[in-house]
């Protein structure tokens, strides 16, 4: 064997074998995992983009409200789609096998294609805020090498997804775990710590809806 051979089998892992009899087994995901590499991408999203959208409201703050609203919808639609794929294809089936079956093979190419630049776009977008709220509290000195942290992670990523769906998933499940308890508890203590100031926020948020309403020409007369 090779020095390459040696370096790749290091990093890459051992090839495996599909035909084997247990590759199934060995490749598949348990419940818990499976649920962790399904939902890193929302849990990811979560942590920049309701930042950037509430940010693209300006003055018009009550909006928010609506904006929560339309979150929790789009989640609730997800899930239901997801849930029926899986009654329809309870052996499994992406995005690509999904609409070829249902939709023909142009559109299982297309579906394929957008997951695949999805795939790129939310790996690179997600390194790139986690990069931006790390340096976001280090001395301004160490932005330089920002840029550079962030290829890093995204190497590193492409690299346990290159070992396989299990390792890559696996090896995300504890930060997965972190992410979800620690951002339980600060909704909590947000939500919670400002209870008692629920009747004020109401009023400013109805008030600046109707501000908003007004603006637009949709207040009532």
């Amino acid at each position: 064997m090779t020095v390459w051979h040696r370096v790749r089998r290091v990093v890459l892992g051992a090839p495996k074998d599909v035909q084997e009899p247990h590759a199934f087994h060995k490749l598949s995901l348990i419940a818990f995992l499976a649920w962790v590499g399904l939902g890193a991408d929302g849990l990811s999203s979560s942590a920049y983009g309701p930042e950037e959208t509430f940010k693209q409201l300006g003055a018009h703050v009550g909006l928010a409200v609506f904006l929560a609203a339309a979150m929790i919808a789009t989640v609730f639609i997800i899930s239901y789609g997801y849930s029926r794929i899986i009654e329809q294809f309870p052996s499994g089936g992406g995005g690509y096998l999904v609409a070829s079956k249902v939709l023909g093979g142009p559109a299982g190419v297309v579906s394929g294609g957008a997951l695949l630049v999805d795939y790129v776009l939310t790996i690179t977008i997600s390194i790139a805020a986690g990069a931006d709220a790390i340096f976001s509290f280090l001395p301004a000195r160490w932005s330089s090498i920002e840029l550079v942290c962030s290829m890093a992670g995204i190497a590193l990523l492409t690299l346990m997804n290159l070992r396989g769906i299990k390792e890559s998933v696996t090896s995300i499940a504890p930060i997965f775990g972190v992410f979800l308890a620690t951002h339980a508890l600060l909704l909590l203590v947000a939500i919670g710590g400002r209870v008692p100031e629920l009747p004020a926020v109401t009023r400013e948020v109805h008030a600046n809806v109707g501000g908003t309403l007004g603006a637009l020409g949709c207040s009532e007369r």
